[in-house]
């Protein structure tokens, strides 16, 4: 068995995924989520998204894509690109957790994306690719209310076309 490929992210009503290399919302039932589908599973980052989380997430084999060599951390495996990390990754799911420069690389290539569709606009300065709809098809969509702060929000599985 080969590796799938994977895009697990939350994007605002504008493709908004951040602001100055944080998270512009706070939304907890979203990070439960990516908690339960990522874990147990090899995840793929830039390293500024790795430096903004500042630490390897547990129960995840934690892939770094750098330019800078010389950078390393403990519990974190790195690499200097994305085909090379994919390669280290492994059989099995593999998820490609950010940020845009990676997504951008990595949706060309990806078998599904998941994305956290909030109901909302944010101030953001990074933004997910648009999903073209000639490549990709929705498998399903499951809407909610956040509890914590009222906004709407869906959970949308996307496979290749």
């Amino acid at each position: 068995m080969s590796a799938s490929l994977s895009l697990i992210v939350a994007t605002d009503r504008n493709n908004g995924i951040g602001i100055n290399n944080t998270l512009p919302w706070h939304l907890p039932e979203d990070l439960a989520f990516f908690k339960r589908t990522t874990s147990g599973h090899a995840i793929i980052m830039g390293r500024k998204t790795f430096d903004a989380i500042g630490r390897p997430l547990p129960n995840r084999r934690n892939i770094v894509v750098t330019r800078n060599p010389a950078w390393s951390h403990a519990g974190v495996e790195t690499t200097n690109s994305l085909d090379q990390a994919v390669a280290i990754a492994g059989e099995g799911e593999v998820f490609i957790i950010g940020g845009a420069q990676i997504y951008r690389d990595a949706i060309a290539v990806a078998d599904r994306l998941i994305v956290t569709e909030i109901d909302a606009e944010f101030a953001c300065d990074a933004f997910f690719p648009p999903v073209d709809p000639a490549l990709w098809q929705i498998d399903s969509r499951e809407t909610h209310r956040s509890e914590s702060n009222g906004w709407d929000y869906s959970f949308v599985m996307y496979r290749r076309r």
